[in-house]
């Protein structure tokens, strides 16, 4: 199947497509293998232990294919089980009984059969057979009683919204024209997604429960993952499943492969000149409490996409306090004076609307997206939830609890583990950056209060450190009208304390290895880099950002064809360059196999000093980043969100509204020269900080090759 979506119509499409494929022969038929569901013969009850912070457990079922009568009203009855915010397993497990942590279910549908799972994260303290039969008893109770008219509601709502969400994509996992594409491919008709939507909105509660009780009451395999020593090998797990009773076939080096070629040599297409990028022009305006404003108009859908962000982040958090502003800002959505956390789920999915609360390193971002039919009552949600936070004490617990487990979580993965490393080494104690990036501090979470909350409430939530930015089918007279409502009080309110950013000292970068032992750990997770002298939008960054797609930014770079395509000692490599309006990290990162440890470090460490002192900046590396980069960004920013992150980051670093509009000119600007001038001063060799999270007894002997001195940090130091 090819499907062609996008600035394409079929009169134009047709030759060129009889052109380039209509010589091509066809193939042998495709043969249909047989890969329906399986009914299990008993209920499979498997229990597995491995390093994790909690206990996960996941119960599943095989379901019919794309096109079954059921697949619809399975998605749907899977989504009120544990896909709504306000869902059978939230209401019950999180918000109710307080039993987990969190909690999902879903159907994920293929062309003969689908996978149906529910899923709980216990919590802390809690018996997993208290957890289990919790979960048990709401999917028995959802079987036998069926969804309520007003979940079925919810369901539709969501579900469709999120459809329309989609189309706004050209390509891309999700977008048209995989859309399409699968639609033909697996159903036979391109436009299964419409058959698929009018099935949702036409389901009634009877249909779902119907179809929950076909597939739901066989029997189920459960596999419970609990806290403990590893007890798999994971390297025994991929492959078809059967690597236990099978050994693999034995390799040799493949001798070169030469294909006749059985068709005349075709000249490729020329490249067509490349218009200006289309980029929406921004309109400001302010509120009458002082707000500032900012909307890009967009019509390609019915929907609003909005940002109110506020001057603050998780860098505000004093040193003893590390975690308390991230916990504020999540209890914003737990419930407010008026709402209570399960209401203001209900409200979000009876109106379609997503709302999202989250502190940055820099900056707090509330963002809501919905049809714009609905901005107005939406807007009216999300201010209640901004500005009237109720912080109800068992509304703090839970909320405790949950950001508990994900420090948890995070310090015993690897990346979170060397993340913690890194930072407070690169950045130093006291810093703000040195803890900023991470879940907080603990003890600091454990011991929060309502009080404390609220006073952190307090402190940061006032017009003047506001901003709110639009993207969407709105016009700014009907964007201000719905704000002026909700945000628009021009009533004396208590000054803000001022948010100073000061270039507050690091330490200067210095050659060292830090080594955090994990044991049983299969892979190594390095984090390499150090400080740079860049702060925020520093002058030439555009320069230094190309170079550093050069090095590890993206599939093409030279550390992934080095360290992945010709080594195979890393599945990804990527370096970056810290998007933060302070002082700038360079910071490679990778998961490398254990016994190729020390090789993959003296490897990165070749790769940065070959640029540009052995090996330039060649021309098909310099097309790429330029040229290639200019050609690429019609589809960086074809929806309402990827213009909104866009616009948001200008707003963080200062830049101009139309910023994105001018880096074409930027880009062709750059010559090798300047990449091999960014390479040598930015993105040097020396200095470097290496943090290597791994298994001890593995990797000392290799580390000890690369004469450095290592200093070791415990886990529980992190």
């Amino acid at each position: 199947v090819l499907a062609l979506t996008g600035d394409i119509d079929a009169a134009t499409a047709r030759p060129m497509v009889e052109r380039w494929f209509g010589a091509i022969p066809r193939g042998p038929a495709v043969v249909q293998v047989a890969a329906g569901p399986v009914t299990l013969a008993a209920p499979i009850d498997r229990v597995v232990t491995d390093q994790v912070p909690i206990t996960q457990i996941n119960r599943a079922w095989t379901g019919p294919g794309l096109t079954h009568a059921d697949a619809v009203p399975l998605q749907v009855g899977m989504y009120i089980l544990g896909g709504l915010a306000s869902s059978r397993l939230d209401n019950a497990l999180v918000r109710g009984e307080e039993i987990a942590v969190s909690v999902t279910a879903y159907a994920e549908t293929h062309e003969q059969q689908s996978l149906l799972l529910a899923r709980v994260n216990v919590g802390d303290g809690v018996e997993r057979e208290v957890a289990e039969a919790a979960m048990t008893r709401e999917i028995d109770q959802l079987l036998a009683e069926g969804p309520s008219a007003d979940e079925l509601a919810r369901a539709q709502t969501q579900l469709v919204s999120g459809t329309i969400g989609a189309l706004e994509s050209v390509g891309g996992f999700g977008g048209k024209g995989m859309i399409l594409a699968e639609g033909l491919l697996f159903a036979g008709r391109a436009d299964h997604y419409r058959v698929e939507m009018e099935r949702i909105a036409a389901l009634t509660p009877a249909e779902v429960q119907s179809a929950m009780q076909r597939w739901l009451s066989r029997p189920a395999y459960t596999l419970t993952v609990v806290p403990g020593e590893r007890t798999l090998d994971g390297a025994g797990m991929g492959g078809w499943g059967d690597d236990a009773d099978n050994s693999p076939p034995a390799t040799t080096a493949a001798a070169p492969v030469e294909v006749a070629r059985t068709a005349p040599p075709r000249e490729a297409p020329p490249v067509a000149p490349l218009g200006a990028l289309t980029f929406p022009e921004v309109e400001r305006a302010h509120l009458s409490s002082g707000i500032p404003v900012m909307l890009a108009r967009r019509t390609a859908v019915p929907q609003v996409s909005l940002a109110l962000t506020i001057n603050a982040g998780s860098a505000v958090d004093a040193a003893d306090a590390i975690g308390r502003h991230e916990t504020m800002i999540a209890m914003l959505a737990e419930g407010t004076t008026n709402r209570s956390a399960e209401q203001i789920a209900v409200a979000q999915e009876q109106l379609g609307t997503s709302i999202n609360v989250s502190a940055g390193v820099d900056q707090d971002t509330i963002g809501l997206t919905t049809l714009t039919t609905n901005l107005a009552p939406s807007l009216e949600l999300m201010a209640d939830m901004v500005l009237n936070p109720a912080f109800r004490p068992e509304d703090v617990e839970r909320v405790r609890e949950r950001r508990l487990a994900g420090v948890a979580q995070e310090t015993s993965d690897p990346a979170g583990m060397a993340q913690r490393a890194f930072l407070a080494n690169v950045y130093g104690a006291g810093h703000p950056y040195a803890h900023a990036a991470t879940g907080g501090d603990a003890a600091v979470i454990a011991a929060l209060t309502a009080e404390q909350l609220a006073q952190e409430h307090a402190r940061w939530m006032h017009p003047q450190m506001m901003a709110i930015t639009a993207v969407g089918d709105v016009t700014m007279e009907q964007l201000l009208a719905a704000l002026e409502r909700e945000f628009g009080s021009s009533e004396p309110l208590p000054m803000a304390i001022a948010l100073v950013r000061p270039r507050l000292a690091a330490p200067a970068p210095a050659p060292r290895l830090v080594v955090v032992d994990r044991p049983n750990s299969p892979s190594s997770y390095l984090m390499i880099g150090r400080l740079t002298p860049l702060f925020g939008h520093a002058p030439g960054i555009e320069t230094i950002d190309l170079a550093n797609e050069v090095l590890g930014s993206g599939f093409l770079s030279r550390l992934m064809a080095d360290l992945r395509e010709t080594k195979g000692w890393t599945y990804s490599i990527r370096s970056s360059l810290g998007g933060v309006a302070g002082q700038r990290a360079l910071q490679i990162t990778s998961l490398v196999q254990s016994d190729r440890t020390a090789d993959s470090i003296r490897a990165i460490i070749e790769q940065l000093a070959a640029f540009p002192t052995t090996r330039p900046v060649d021309e098909v590396e310099l097309q790429r980043v330029t040229e290639g980069n200019v050609r690429g960004m019609p589809n960086r920013y074809e929806t309402n969100g990827q213009v909104l992150g866009a616009l948001l980051s200008n707003q963080l670093y200062g830049r101009d509204d139309r910023y994105q509009a001018q880096l074409p000119e930027m880009y062709r600007a750059v010559d090798a020269a300047a990449l091999n001038a960014a390479s040598a001063e930015y993105l040097r060799p020396d200095n470097l900080t290496i943090v290597v999270v791994g298994d001890r007894s593995v990797i000392d002997p290799q580390i000890a090759t690369l004469g450095m001195e290592v200093e070791y940090v415990a886990a529980e130091e992190l």
